[in-house]
This record gives structure tokens, C-alpha cells and sequence, in this order.
């Protein structure tokens, strides 16, 4: 098997992290990985944010109900994505999509936090002093996994069809 598939068979969400700081490099690394995802006519409508002081990740993670974790992250990247452009959500779902592949690439675990049209995303995006134009897409805490579960995954077989669709 390659390199890369080994790293995209292997991500799992980690929700429980290493009290261990993650390099510069590593983050540098991962919002490089962002900065290169494809966007529909090279708009590339985002801002990337990074959080690493554990008071504001304690107030994110407050704010966001499905974040409560985020508080024992090392990092969290926020993903925002001008509102007025209409493939934002799209181009920036593919820029947290390869962050979260380049932090496992180093062994750094993250879990994708949805941001896109949660009650929370005008809050997290005024609390990080990001301007109106721009919406939280996404919020994507990381740190070293403490645990990692691994969830059964349906069969392949029971998800793909070829031309044409048949019930079985």
C-alpha cells in the first residue's frame, strides 16, 4: 500500500488529547496543506486562524456544544470562508479536509467541529476579531491522540454501484 493511502486508512477523529505541545513546524506544515486545496476558479475565499492559548480554547469550546472537547486540544484551526462566494463551503471543506491528513501525517490527531451555519460561527468568528465578510466553516482541534476509537465502517460493496444503480 502507499504512503498515501496508509495515512487516509488510518485517520480516525481523536477527541482525547496528549498534554504535549505540537511543533511550529507541524502547524506550519498543516496550514501549508490548507493554503494548497484545490478552490473553484483558484478563489481561494478562506482565512485560517490558529488557536493555542487554553483560555480561548476553553471559551470556543464553551461556545460550541459539539466542541466541548476542544478545551484539551494543544491547537485549533479555524476555518473561515468568504460568505459571498459561492463555492466557500465546498473550497473550504477541502482545505480542513487537508489539514486534517497533514496533522496525521506527523501522528497529530484532530476531529472536524462543523462551524458552517451553526448558532455559534457569527460568536467564534467575532471572538477571533475576523471580519464580517468572512463565516466559520469549520473548527478543527488537534493534539497527540491520548485514545483513538476505531468505529466499524459499513461494507465497501454496500456503498458503491457502477453506472447505474440496483437495489439489491
Amino acid at each position: 500500500m502507499n504512503l498515501g493511502l496508509t495515512i487516509l486508512k488510518g485517520r480516525r477523529s481523536v477527541r482525547k488529547y496528549k498534554d504535549e505541545e505540537i511543533p511550529g513546524e507541524i502547524i506550519k506544515a498543516a496550514l501549508e496543506a490548507a493554503h494548497l486545496a484545490p478552490t473553484a476558479r483558484n478563489l481561494q475565499p478562506w482565512l485560517f486562524g490558529v488557536i493555542k492559548e487554553k483560555e480561548t480554547l476553553k471559551k470556543i469550546a464553551e461556545t460550541a456544544p459539539n466542541g466541548a472537547f476542544i478545551k484539551d486540544a494543544n491547537a485549533c484551526f479555524a476555518i473561515f470562508g468568504e460568505k459571498d462566494q459561492t463555492y466557500y463551503l465546498e473550497d473550504c471543506s477541502a482545505a480542513t479536509m487537508q489539514i486534517i491528513l497533514a496533522l496525521w501525517s506527523f501522528g497529530v490527531g484532530s476531529c472536524w467541529v462543523a462551524g458552517d451555519k451553526k448558532d455559534y460561527a457569527n460568536e467564534i468568528r467575532k471572538m477571533m476579531g475576523v471580519p464580517e465578510k468572512y463565516t466559520l466553516v469549520s473548527l478543527i482541534p488537534a493534539g497527540y491522540p491520548e485514545e483513538i476509537n476505531i468505529p466499524s465502517k459499513k461494507d465497501l460493496e454496500d456503498l458503491v454501484f457502477y453506472e447505474t444503480y440496483t437495489e439489491n
